[in-house]
């Protein structure tokens, strides 16, 4: 089957005031949806079309010279984002607070606080030059922070995205994600970010990781 764009998991203005509804709207409606529309288009006709994207951006490899780099570009945007949508929720209502669990265990024994965590995503975020992705991965049965180019996911393999492992919580630092609210004020799109992370679908996705 061709890959789908899902709806958003919530309304569009429901993340307000941290993301704006003009940035979702656009952002999930245009641009995630470019990536689903040329990812099908690429591999049409193939013997990868039934693949599902996240088979396609770990077996990069296997596609052919001309499919590589769109397949690259777009089913990693379709995976990086379907994954975005799904790390959020209206603040309050599932979104922002703190890890609990497992999961705060794993961030105290990774990086001694979630304050550390956070400073250290933040870094990376802002370090990315360009466009690309802070990430919390499971490397090793280890939580690991990293980011990728453009739309490279840890699943690509440390070859290919410069890290490695399973990401349970990715940040879009593309200029789309935020210029409409924040201009170049990156740094305050990431702090902003922190209010609407659903710590409980990041704890689920950390328990499948290991």
């Amino acid at each position: 089957m061709p890959l789908t764009l899902s709806d958003l998991p919530y309304p569009a203005d429901s993340l307000e005031p941290f993301i704006d509804a003009q940035t979702m709207g656009i952002h999930h409606g245009k641009h995630h949806a470019a990536y689903v529309t040329n990812a099908n288009k690429a591999l049409e006709g193939t013997p990868f079309a039934d693949q599902t994207a996240d088979q396609l951006i770990r077996t990069l490899g296997a596609l052919p010279d001309d499919k590589r780099g769109p397949v690259r570009n777009n089913a990693g945007g379709h995976v990086n984002h379907s994954m975005f949508w799904e790390s959020m929720a209206p603040s309050g209502k599932g979104g922002g607070g703190v890890p609990s669990g497992e999961l705060a265990a794993a961030i105290n024994a990774a990086f001694g606080s979630f304050d550390a965590l956070k400073d250290k995503f933040a870094a990376a975020a802002t370090g990315r030059f360009g466009s690309g992705w802070a990430w919390l991965v499971v490397n090793g049965g280890k939580l690991e922070i990293c980011s990728t180019a453009n739309q490279d996911n840890p699943l690509m393999g440390r070859a290919v995205a410069g890290c490695e492992g399973t990401p349970i919580l990715g940040l879009d630092v593309w200029e789309h994600a935020y210029y409409l609210k924040y201009q170049n004020r990156r740094a305050d799109y990431i702090a902003s970010w922190w209010n609407v992370v659903n710590w409980t679908k990041v704890s689920q996705w950390f328990a499948s990781a290991r």
